[in-house]
Order: C-alpha cells, then sequence, then structure tokens
C-alpha cells in the first residue's frame, strides 16, 4: 500500500467539546496542537490528519466520506439521520463524565407543566429534527423554529418554549427556566464512514484509536494505590480494597513484608486511605492513571 494511502482523515469536534477532546486524546496518547488560525490541528501520527469540524455537521462529513472517522454527540447523529458505523461510546463532555441532556423548558412561570400543553405553541431549539420526532411521538403538533443561539433568552422574550443541552442545569435556572421534560440524552460518539470501516488498515487504526481513548476515559475516575503491608496485616488489608480484579501481591526483600497494587474509584481514595493506615498498610501512594484498559 503506497504511503498516501497509509493515513486516516480525523474530524475533531470544534467549540464546546474541543477543550475535552483533545485533553482526552493527549491522556490517550496522541498530542494535538490547535493554532487559533488554522482548521488543521497538528498530530504527532503520521498516519492521522486531523480536521477541525462543528460536532453539529461532523456526522455528515463522515457519512459522505470526507472524513473517516469523527467525534461528535449522539445527538448530531440523530439530527441529521446519518448513516454511519459508531465505532465506540466516549462517555465525557465538557464539564463532566456524564451524558448530557436536551431538556424542554418553559420560563419559570409559564402555565406549561407538561408536552402536551404546547399544542400550537413556539419552540425554539438547534435540535430541531429530534424535537419535531420527540413532539410526534407525543402526539403534539407545536411550531419548532431553528435557533441560531441564545436559545435560553428567546424563551424569556416571547417564545413559548425552548429545547436546550444542558449538562448541570445551571445555565437553565440562571436564565429562570424551568425543565418540563427529558428530550434526549447524548454522548460523545466515535464514528467511521462505512466505506472506510471496510478498509482493514483503516478499521486497524480507527479500533486501535477507539481503544486507546476508552482506556483514557476509564481512567478518568480511577486512581492507583500501592502499599506496603506486613503479611500479618495482609489479610486485613485486602478486605478493605475494592479491586477490578485482584490486587496484586508481591513479596518485599523483607518476606514478612508485602507490596500491595491496585486501581480504585477516586471518589472512594480519600475514605479508604484512612483505614487501610488503621489496618496496617504503610507508605501508601496513590497516583494518577492514564489508561486502564481491560
Amino acid at each position: 500500500m503506497a504511503d498516501t494511502m497509509k493515513k486516516i482523515k480525523l474530524g475533531l469536534p470544534k467549540g464546546s467539546l474541543q477543550e475535552a477532546t483533545v485533553r482526552m486524546f493527549k491522556k490517550a496518547g496522541f498530542a494535538i496542537g490547535i493554532s487559533e488560525r488554522s482548521y488543521f490541528p497538528s498530530v504527532d501520527d503520521d498516519e492521522i490528519e486531523a480536521i477541525l469540524f462543528r460536532a453539529q455537521e461532523m456526522s455528515r462529513y463522515v457519512e459522505d466520506g470526507i472524513l473517516d472517522v469523527g467525534i461528535t454527540g449522539n445527538d448530531w447523529i440523530l439530527e441529521n439521520s446519518s448513516n454511519v458505523v459508531r465505532v465506540a461510546e466516549l462517555i465525557y463532555a465538557k464539564q463532566s463524565m456524564r451524558p448530557v441532556r436536551w431538556v424542554l423548558a418553559v420560563p419559570e412561570g409559564s402555565k406549561v407543566k407538561s408536552v402536551k400543553d404546547l399544542r400550537g405553541k413556539r419552540i425554539a431549539t438547534e435540535l430541531v429534527n429530534v424535537t419535531k420526532n420527540y413532539l410526534k411521538k407525543n402526539k403534539v403538533k407545536a411550531d419548532v423554529e431553528f435557533s441560531w443561539g441564545a436559545t435560553e433568552v428567546k424563551a424569556i422574550i416571547g417564545i413559548d418554549a425552548i429545547v436546550e443541552v444542558t449538562e448541570t442545569g445551571s445555565s437553565l435556572r440562571a436564565n429562570k427556566l424551568r425543565e418540563v421534560a427529558t428530550v434526549c440524552e447524548s454522548t460523545t460518539q466515535l464514528i467511521a464512514n462505512r466505506k472506510s470501516w471496510m478498509n482493514p488498515w483503516k478499521r486497524a487504526k480507527i479500533e486501535n484509536m477507539a481503544m486507546l481513548l476508552k482506556g483514557a476515559i476509564m481512567a478518568e475516575e480511577k486512581v492507583g494505590l500501592k502499599m506496603n503491608v506486613a503479611k500479618k496485616d495482609l489479610k486485613a488489608v485486602l478486605a478493605l480494597l475494592p479491586a477490578m480484579k485482584m490486587p496484586t501481591v508481591s513479596t518485599l526483600s523483607d518476606p514478612n513484608w508485602c507490596d500491595v497494587d491496585t486501581i480504585i474509584d477516586e471518589k472512594i481514595a480519600k475514605r479508604i486511605i484512612p483505614e487501610l493506615k488503621r489496618a496496617g498498610a504503610q507508605g501508601i501512594i496513590e497516583y494518577p492513571l492514564n489508561k486502564v484498559i481491560y
């Protein structure tokens, strides 16, 4: 295969997901450099050519073959009705490691209590097709109009309702809006062009990328723990460890002592470390992880 063929075109999301995506790729082992004046980021992998596109249009370019692979939200795949290969679900967003929600919201003083109350009303959103399908499923006829941005403001100045994306709901509350219903949830997706997916070399490259990205995401909420434990205390210490599989236990130069190495959820580290210390563990080291791959 010629060198010119051994390259995949990767679409990276420009906008709200950009920073989180670049950070996740770095943890996965890919250093990406983005210039403010260029839509072609540098990647420390000669087999990858990266291009910045808005997440809203990413799935269309992947479907059309302009890109071999791209990262976008499930919401925009549904909105564009794109026929692409969903390679991997990558659960991260711009602020948190959980799905985002598109919610139906109204001003706090609105009489609207459910989607049924929006018959004949006006709804503004970027996610027009998904919203129309949601209304159809609920047998509600309403006027859905495309919003070019600042959607929260439109509910304040006269639009009956909006459908807007949220991670925490703080922006809606700040704009004195009340959630009525969740229209859909969305996670970040790694998607591929169907023809590219049939190419063995490109598929292997994309699958390797997916594996490393999923490993980086898995590592986001976990930490490693190392400690020294006297053999007489080993049973008590091991009983406290919620290891992913089983802790690694190895004998030290002193046959009466062991080294214990394991991985735990970061959120429980602050609780379990004092318990481990009281159970006899010494020299406890907590360290961050770049990737966790099963």
